[in-house]
C-alpha cells in the first residue's frame, strides 16, 4: 500500500511544473522606468534560468519596455501586482516568424505567465507606427482597408508546439493584431485572466489552433473581433478535447466561434457556463467550411444579453472539392435577447454594418449546403426574446420562393451572409437529425415573419414549443421537409 501511494505521489509531482527557484527582474539589469528597452536583458535572463534547470522571473512594480521575447522550457514569466510589460512602439523591434508577437514560444514545454500584473502591447500606436514604415516604403504590405496586414502587426503571444503552458491571472492589453494565439499546443490552460482587446481592428481575445487538451476559463474578454476562437490550419490536425468554461465575454464580431479556419477539425469540446454581452455577431458561431470536421460540441448553460444572433450553425466548402462536416452537436439551457439596435454601438471599433437591406435576423440558424448537410443537433431548454419588428415591403423573401435564398457555400460565414431570412425565430435548412425541445420564443414587435421555417430538413422533431408573437398564423413553416414531428 505504501508503495502504491509513493508511486501516486511521483506520478503528481512529475505531473506538475517544479519552479525550482525564484529570480528577481532586477537580478538582471531589467529597468522598470518604462523608457529603458530591455529586450536583451529579459532575454538573457530566461536563457539563463532555462539553462540552469527553471524557474520563475519575476517581475515587481514598474513598467518594462520591451520587444520580442522568446519563452524557454521550464521558465514561467510572474508579473506580480503593480507590474507591466510594455510592449515597445517601435516595429523594428518584434520579430517576425510568419506571426510577429511580443512574445513567442516554440517547441517548449512546461512554461507559464502568471501573476496580477499586465501585458500592454500598445497596440493603437504601434499599428500607426507600421503604417508609416509602409508609407516610408520601409515595410511591404498589402495593407487592405486602410490597415496593416495582420502579420506585420504584433500580437501578444503566438505559442507554436508547446506542452504543458500555463497562462493565469494576467490583464492583456491593447496588442496591435490578435491577443493571443495558441499553435498546436497540449495541455494549455487560460485561467482567471482579463483581455481588454479593443484598441484596434483584428483583435480576437484568445485563439487556440489546432491544440489539444485546453481549458479557457474563469476569464474576462473584451475583444474588438472575435472573443474565444478556435481554427484549424492543418488538414491534418483538430483542436480536440477544449473546455470553455466560466467566461464572460463582449466582441464587435462573435463571442464564441469554431471555424473561419477549418481545414482540419474541431472535437470533444465543452462550452460550459459562459455569459455574453453587447456582441455584434453571434454569441455561438459554429462553422464547418474549408473541408474539415466539427462534432461531439455540448454546449450547456450560455446567457446572452443584446447580441445580434444567438446561434449560428454553418457548413459550407470555400476549398472547391472539399466537403466539410458538422454533426452531433448538443446545446442545451441557453438564453439571450436579439435587440433592435446595434449591439456594440458606441464601443471604439463597432462590427461593420453589412450584408443589408435585411430585417433583424432570426435567433438561430442552422444553413448547411445540400452536399454537406449539418446532422444530430439537438436544441433544449432554449429561450429567447427577439424584437421583431420584420417588415415585408422591407425585404420580404416569400415562403413560396424560398430558392431565392442563395446557397453560397464558398462565402465567408456570418450570421447574417444570407441578408433576408424568412423567420424571426429559427431558420434550418439543410438539416437531418434536428431535436428541438423545451423552446421557448418571444417576439417584442409586431412581424410578419412565421416563427420557424424548415427547407430541406428531415427526420427533425420539434416538442414543448412556447411561441409568443402579435398576429401568429402559425408556428412553423415547411418546405421539401420529410418525416417531421410536432408535438
Amino acid at each position: 500500500m505504501l508503495k502504491k501511494y509513493i508511486l501516486i505521489a511521483f506520478i503528481m509531482l512529475a505531473s506538475s511544473p517544479l519552479w525550482a527557484k525564484d529570480y528577481k527582474a532586477s537580478l538582471f539589469g531589467i529597468h522598470s522606468d518604462g523608457t529603458t528597452l530591455n529586450t536583451k536583458s529579459i532575454q538573457f535572463a530566461i536563457d539563463y534560468i532555462s539553462a540552469k534547470g527553471g524557474g520563475r522571473l519575476v517581475f515587481y512594480v514598474g513598467r518594462y519596455l520591451t520587444g520580442s521575447l522568446n519563452l524557454k522550457s521550464n521558465v514561467e514569466i510572474r508579473l506580480e501586482e503593480g507590474a507591466v510589460l510594455l510592449g515597445s512602439l517601435n516595429p523594428f523591434d518584434y520579430d517576425k516568424k510568419t506571426w510577429t508577437a511580443l512574445l513567442f514560444a516554440t517547441d517548449v514545454e512546461n512554461v507559464g505567465v502568471t501573476g496580477k500584473g499586465i501585458i500592454d502591447g500598445q497596440g493603437k500606436l504601434v499599428a500607426r507606427n507600421v503604417v508609416d514604415n509602409i508609407e516610408k516604403g520601409l515595410l511591404v504590405d498589402s495593407y487592405k482597408y486602410g490597415r496593416p496586414s495582420e502579420t506585420n502587426r504584433p500580437m501578444l503571444f503566438y505559442f507554436r508546439n508547446c506542452k504543458n503552458v500555463n497562462i493565469k491571472g494576467v490583464t492583456f492589453r491593447n496588442s496591435a493584431s490578435w491577443n493571443q494565439t495558441y499553435d498546436q499546443c497540449k495541455n494549455l490552460v487560460v485561467d482567471s485572466v482579463t483581455v481588454d482587446n479593443v484598441e484596434y481592428w483584428n483583435e480576437d481575445g484568445v485563439d487556440i489552433v489546432d491544440c489539444e487538451d485546453v481549458k479557457v476559463m474563469n476569464s474576462y474578454i473584451d475583444a474588438a473581433d472575435d472573443g474565444i476562437c478556435l481554427k484549424s490550419h492543418d488538414a491534418t490536425k483538430a483542436c480536440r478535447n477544449i473546455l470553455i468554461s466560466n467566461n464572460t465575454i463582449r466582441s464587435s464580431a462573435n463571442a464564441i466561434k469554431f471555424g473561419t479556419a477549418s481545414r482540419g477539425g474541431f472535437i470533444n469540446v465543452k462550452i460550459i457556463n459562459n455569459k455574453v454581452f453587447d456582441t455584434y455577431r453571434s454569441a455561438l458561431a459554429l462553422e464547418a467550411v474549408d473541408g474539415g470536421f466539427l462534432e461531439n460540441v455540448e454546449v450547456d448553460g450560455l446567457t446572452s444579453t443584446n447580441t445580434g444572433n444567438l446561434i449560428f450553425l454553418r457548413t459550407g466548402e470555400r476549398v472547391v472539392g472539399k466537403k466539410s462536416r458538422l454533426q452531433n452537436i448538443k446545446i442545451n439551457n441557453v438564453s439571450g435577447d436579439i435587440p433592435a439596435t446595434k449591439p456594440d454601438a458606441g464601443y471604439g471599433y463597432e462590427g461593420p454594418i453589412e450584408d443589408q437591406p435585411r430585417n433583424i435576423s432570426p435567433g438561430i440558424i442552422i444553413i448547411g449546403v445540400p452536399d454537406a448537410m449539418i446532422t444530430d443537433v439537438t436544441l433544449n431548454n432554449v429561450s429567447f426574446h427577439h424584437a421583431g419588428g420584420g417588415k415585408a415591403a422591407f425585404a420580404n423573401v416569400p415562403l413560396s420562393q424560398l430558392d431565392k435564398i442563395p446557397e453560397i457555400p464558398a462565402q465567408y460565414p456570418d450570421f447574417s451572409m444570407f441578408k433576408e431570412l424568412p423567420s424571426w425565430g429559427v431558420f434550418a435548412r439543410h438539416a437531418i437529425g434536428l431535436k428541438i425541445t423545451n423552446l421557448t420564443m418571444i417576439c417584442d414587435r409586431k412581424d410578419f415573419r412565421v416563427p420557424i421555417v424548415l427547407d430541406d430538413v428531415r427526420e427533425s422533431s420539434f416538442s414543448g414549443l412556447k411561441i409568443t408573437q402579435a398576429g401568429k398564423q402559425k408556428d412553423i413553416h415547411q418546405n421539401n421537409t420529410k418525416n417531421i414531428t410536432v408535438k
